[in-house]
């Protein structure tokens, strides 16, 4: 797997890299998993990555040509074929999580987040 982080102007730098594009596609072709949060899921787009898929990204970050053949869905996690897209900050944590339980198992997926202590944000007294 490969697993693009979000953030600009990164993700205009990973884009811009030949050497990057011609990775994911490599990446792609050979079936392995490929991910990307926030703006990152420009760099997938500009690989043509993202043609005939769903995906997700941060809200504004992919302009309409990069969207061109994308079917483009505002979900926190987006998993399509080897292609798993997320929103950004506020979902990086479960994105995380779920790439975790790709890779490796539920059990082990369970024991990180238990390991960091989430919980319910708000406690009324």
């Amino acid at each position: 797997m490969i697993a693009l982080p979000g953030g600009q102007p990164g993700a205009n730098h990973l884009g811009d890299d030949p050497r990057i594009i011609e990775l994911l596609q490599t990446f792609y072709h050979q079936g392995k998993y490929i991910a990307a949060i926030c703006a990152a899921p420009k760099v997938l787009a500009r690989a043509g990555l993202l043609r005939g898929k769903k995906a997700t990204s941060f809200p504004g970050s992919l302009s309409a040509a990069e969207l061109e053949g994308v079917d483009y869905v505002e979900h926190s996690i987006v998993h399509d074929g080897t292609i798993i897209t997320s929103r950004g900050p506020g979902t990086a944590m479960d994105f995380a999580l779920y790439l975790i339980e790709l890779l490796l198992d539920r059990g082990r997926r369970d024991q990180v987040e238990q390991a960091l202590q989430r919980g319910s944000l708000i406690h009324n007294a």
